[in-house]
């Protein structure tokens, strides 16, 4: 990545859209190579206009699979993704709606099986995050609606979509290294991704007998609209310099986590955390 882009990146008001941004994140629009992993598997993708989500989206529709693009109203991204998933050859159903309301969880799941016919794949990935230096700047409106976007939604979500669930589905939860290393000025969104682990790690052991797969994905810092958007300008300049590798990630080589947790070669993997971080370690 640039040093200077990322200096220079706009600041914007959340939760921040691609085409605002002056270096755009690499979804793996013009890299990613499909070879069949996920042929004729059904998606759902919350938090898909965007970053880690469209990313996931892309790898997903090369892989075969038809995606359910869920998001909050950047409706020029989420055309965005669904363009690249119908290039791909794949069906892309748009949903878009705020996961704090219980109505719209259910009405996610509802379009996904009446569009799709079933829902084979689910991956929560929707979240909020807002940097503060004290915590008294954080007020309990925005504590409860980071907990609605970023853990009780997954809940929803998940208890709405089990019936839709067959043996050899996959749930997969983004989670963040703010679960190993939570950072002060994200406590709220720190403290739910650690709520995420737990989460993932009590349901794989609930749905193991009905054969469901649960596993969450722990990316570092990773290039995308959510980053200009809730963090000053200093952090931006610097995100992601501190890790080992020195730079931020990009979406697309977070992607092929969630395609190897969605496919069969996985079929032994429940229950686990993995890192995308850079080399920053989680342990």
């Amino acid at each position: 990545m640039s040093e200077d882009k990322q200096a220079e990146e706009p600041q914007q008001r959340p939760p921040g859209t691609t085409a605002a941004m002056r270096r755009k994140p690499d979804h793996g629009e013009d890299s990613y190579r499909g070879s069949g992993r996920l042929t004729g598997r059904r998606a759902v993708i919350t938090g898909a206009d965007s970053g880690i989500g469209r990313a996931t989206a892309i790898a997903f529709a090369r892989e075969g699979a038809d995606v359910v693009i869920s998001y909050l109203n950047e409706h020029d991204d989420a055309r965005d993704t669904a363009k690249h998933v119908e290039e791909a050859g794949r069906r892309a159903v748009l949903v878009a709606g705020d996961l704090r309301d219980a109505a719209n969880c259910r009405a996610l799941v509802d379009t996904a099986v009446a569009e799709l016919g079933g829902i084979d794949v689910l991956v929560n990935n929707a979240a909020y995050q807002m940097t503060h230096e004290t915590v008294e700047e954080i007020t309990d409106d925005e504590w409860q609606h980071t907990f609605d976007v970023n853990i009780t939604a997954m809940f929803r979500i998940v208890k709405a979509a089990l019936p839709h669930l067959g043996a050899g589905a996959s749930i997969i939860n983004t989670s963040s290294i703010n679960t190993d290393q939570p950072k002060p000025t994200l406590l709220p969104y720190a403290t739910t991704k650690g709520a995420i682990a737990n989460f993932t790690a009590g349901l794989a052991q609930m749905l193991g007998e009905r054969g469901i797969r649960v596993n969450a994905v722990a990316p570092g810092p990773i290039w995308t609209p959510l980053i200009p958007s809730t963090m000053p300008p200093e952090q931006v300049e610097e995100f992601g310099k501190n890790t080992p590798l020195g730079r931020a990630g990009e979406p697309k080589e977070v992607a092929p986590v969630y395609v190897l947790l969605a496919s069969d070669e996985a079929s032994y993997i429940s229950g686990a955390v993995v890192p995308v971080t850079g080399g920053k370690p989680i342990l």
